[in-house]
């Protein structure tokens, strides 16, 4: 086991590893911003090493200078959390040659896995069902070929991205010139990369993702999880088990998915969309997922203590003696600090800030009254986690819990989401990602 983590992450990530660390009895040096220094996970830590500055570029994706303080703190391993470097193939890799254990998968697997049309691919071989899509398009008449064989509406992504950023629908042929010129561009200025590649529209599709595990010689699948809620491609409201679906074929999914990523080394989540009775891949996530502590809550695997305990070199099955079960049913909320009117970002002093205790109720958070939120960074604010041994129970306790969460000095996501849980289609389960837009 490592001896001490150099933490490089804030908020909710870097409160959730640390905790995870502690249980582990490993130490932690958590690594924060100047407008962080007041955050809750600094003071459970065991130690902190500041990284001077504001914007996220020269703080938590300073990937250089993240390693230099991981070395001075004399700590043995490096987590990223989720987001900022948590899937940059080239920060793995530096991580490692400076010495340290990165945890999370092989870099190899961060850049296969990564590029999406490379990972469609990999996936469609080892037999994972796959939505009609293309290659990466070099010209418009390549694109044209394949909206064509594809059928509009049609899809324009990414193929180095991810995260619903950069995605075009198209409609018309008479569309597609402009939009690949549109689209290679974002693409370009978001990842550094202009591939494009097209996928079919979905209309109305649900978002189910499977948890992985594996240790280089073994994969196994750990449950899946509904995270159809969503605006504008960001998804707001996860569940676990997804309600509604046949629990057969669910679990032929996650086994294929476990048998595509055979020889990975850590946990990552596979994501697809459900449509028309049929799955088919999206993107594999290799870092930890802001939702997995709904798979924690019913299956009782820590997710993020396995991931420490692969990345020093403990094997599959000692880290998971059986194989996870579901028991009962968890609803996770994300409260983001957001206007309420338009939908954008809030920021400001959090004059009062008190999350909710009660029976059934798991709250992550990653801030504490008088601290400051700002637009630097990601506006999620706390995590609020209902379970129950049904769906309507957990449901009921997430949404007390979120009108319990006493938030005042900045707007919040708050009604939006007692909307949402106090509804009918979300409660009856009839979930898809144009869900929330139906709502509002």
């Amino acid at each position: 086991m490592f001896d001490r983590v150099f933490v490089a992450n804030r908020a909710t990530a870097a409160r959730r590893v640390v905790r995870a660390c502690e249980a582990l009895g490993v130490e932690t040096v958590a690594a924060y911003a100047d407008i962080d220094s007041a955050a809750p996970h600094l003071a459970e830590a065991t130690t902190t090493a500041r990284l001077p500055g504001y914007l996220a570029t020269d703080t938590y994706l300073n990937g250089a200078r993240l390693i230099e303080l991981a070395r001075e703190a004399g700590c043995d391993a490096l987590h990223p959390g989720y987001g900022f470097l948590a899937e940059n193939a080239s920060f793995a890799r530096d991580v490692a040659d400076a010495g340290l254990g990165f945890i999370g998968p092989d870099p190899g697997w961060i850049e296969r896995l990564g590029d999406k049309t490379r990972s469609r691919a990999a996936m469609a071989e080892a037999g994972f069902p796959v939505h009609s899509g293309s290659d990466d398009l070099d010209d418009v008449e390549a694109l044209v070929d394949a909206a064509r064989r594809i059928g509009f509406p049609v899809l324009l992504k990414p193929a180095a991205g991810g995260g619903g950023i950069g995605m075009i629908r198209v409609d018309a042929e008479t569309e597609l010139a402009n939009a690949f010129a549109t689209a290679r561009a974002q693409a370009m200025h978001a990842f550094g990369d202009d591939r494009v590649y097209l996928e079919t529209w979905l209309a109305e599709p649900r978002h189910i993702e499977f948890q992985v595990v594996g240790d280089g010689d073994a994969t196994v699948g750990v449950l899946e999880r509904e995270c159809s809620v969503q605006r504008r491609h960001q998804k707001v409201i996860e569940e676990a088990p997804a309600p509604g679906l046949d629990r057969t074929r669910l679990a032929e999914i996650e086994a294929l998915a476990a048998t595509a990523l055979a020889g990975y080394d850590s946990i990552g989540t596979v994501e697809t969309l459900y449509a028309d009775g049929g799955f088919g891949f999206l993107e594999v996530n290799t870092r930890l997922q802001v939702e997995h502590g709904v798979t924690e809550e019913v299956t009782g695997v820590d997710l993020v203590e396995a991931q420490i305990r692969i990345a020093a070199g403990e094997k599959l099955g000692d880290v998971l003696p059986a194989a996870p079960e579901a028991n009962g049913h968890a609803v996770e909320a994300r409260i983001y600090a957001e206007d309420s009117r338009r939908m954008l970002p809030s920021t400001g002093r959090l004059t009062v800030y008190r999350p909710p205790r009660m029976t059934g109720l798991r709250v992550e958070s990653g801030y504490s009254e008088g601290q400051w939120v700002t637009p630097y960074f990601d506006p999620l604010l706390a995590k609020v986690i209902g379970t129950g041994t049904t769906r309507e129970q957990a449901i009921g306790r997430t949404l007390v819990g979120v009108k319990a969460f006493d938030i005042r000095g900045i707007d919040t996501n708050r009604a939006l989401l007692e909307r949402v849980l106090g509804r009918e289609p979300f409660i009856a389960g009839r979930l898809h990602t144009g869900l929330l837009d139906d709502l509002l």
